[in-house]
């Protein structure tokens, strides 16, 4: 299989791949049963049902599924919800947070951004089997980018829904380190954990579905190794992460905006005093704008900011 061949799945499941503003979507239709995994951003919650309605062809969505509770995987859920009203499960060590709407715990207010509230029925835990597309998927706990999240892995047709715990290159932010917690172990150990699985395909969080699992793998493990040997590169890693993303979202931003913004983010202060504690945040913000411009992930336009790509 070329690298430019698209992997074959089942029949009944459908990949969207949407970007990195927004999570990838994982659709399933069998018969009547119809089930997503993942539902994307806020801001594109209006054209996720749209993408949805048109696949459905006037089948209700029956079920939703969320790999974890980070704003781009699950901030459709509430538009989702009120369409209709999908039969939902969310990783179960987040039900208080949920119950609660404890936007400290769930990340939105630290992280900068939006997620409508939503509610949940039942709740994934590490070993459970659901059937989605006539398919047995085993939920497989994936600590590391996130304490709570899950993967789903379809142990017939070697199949793994990975999340954000393993790209075609690389993985999502550690975040448990930007707050002194740890997540680097964790994540080794989900590495470990998903080649002892032997998936034949991995369709990640974001970006292309892919069947070179072996080198995903040793990318992400020199990636970890990388991140890990001076816990300062996750910082300004996580820090440039979340100024793209807020730039996906609003795509234009006056440069003081970018820096108020900034400065109000309880993780961006946390990410701060833990770690460039000798910097300010308008001089943390100067290096990220250089070395983002340096990649062409933006444009300056005198004052303004610009998203690019």
């Amino acid at each position: 299989m070329s690298d430019t061949t698209p992997p074959r799945l089942p029949a009944t499941m459908r990949v969207f791949e949407r970007g990195w503003l927004s999570s990838n979507n994982i659709l399933f239709i069998d018969g009547d049963d119809t089930a997503l995994v993942d539902s994307g951003y806020a801001t594109h919650a209006p054209q996720t049902v749209a993408l949805l309605e048109s696949t459905l062809q006037g089948h209700p969505l029956k079920r939703l599924i969320n790999t974890h509770l980070h704003s781009d995987h699950c901030g459709g859920n509430a538009a989702l919800q009120a369409r209709w009203q999908p039969h939902t499960s969310i990783p179960g060590a987040e039900a208080a947070a949920v119950s609660a709407w404890d936007v400290d715990a769930l990340s939105y207010k630290a992280t900068g951004q939006q997620c409508d509230r939503f509610t949940f029925d039942a709740l994934l835990h590490d070993g459970d089997v659901l059937r989605l597309g006539g398919i047995d998927w085993q939920v497989v706990a994936a600590p590391g980018h996130d304490p709570h999240a899950v993967m789903l892995f379809a142990p017939q047709q070697r199949l793994l829904i990975a999340g954000d715990a393993l790209w075609e290159s690389g993985f999502g932010v550690i975040f448990p380190e930007l707050e002194g917690e740890s997540g680097f172990a964790e994540q080794a150990a989900v590495l470990d954990r998903i080649a002892e699985l032997d998936a034949r395909v991995v369709i990640p969080g974001h970006g292309r579905p892919f069947a070179d699992v072996a080198g995903a793998l040793e990318r992400a493990r020199g990636r970890l190794a990388y991140l890990g040997g001076d816990p300062q590169r996750n910082a300004s890693h996580a820090v440039k992460v979340l100024v793209k993303f807020k730039l996906l979202e609003a795509q234009r931003m006056h440069r003081d905006a970018l820096l108020d913004w900034m400065q109000e983010a309880p993780l961006m202060v946390a990410i701060q005093q833990r770690f460039m504690a000798g910097q300010t945040m308008e001089e943390i913000l100067s290096q990220t704008l250089r070395a983002l411009a340096g990649v062409k992930a933006l444009a300056l336009e005198g004052d303004v900011v610009v998203n690019v790509g």
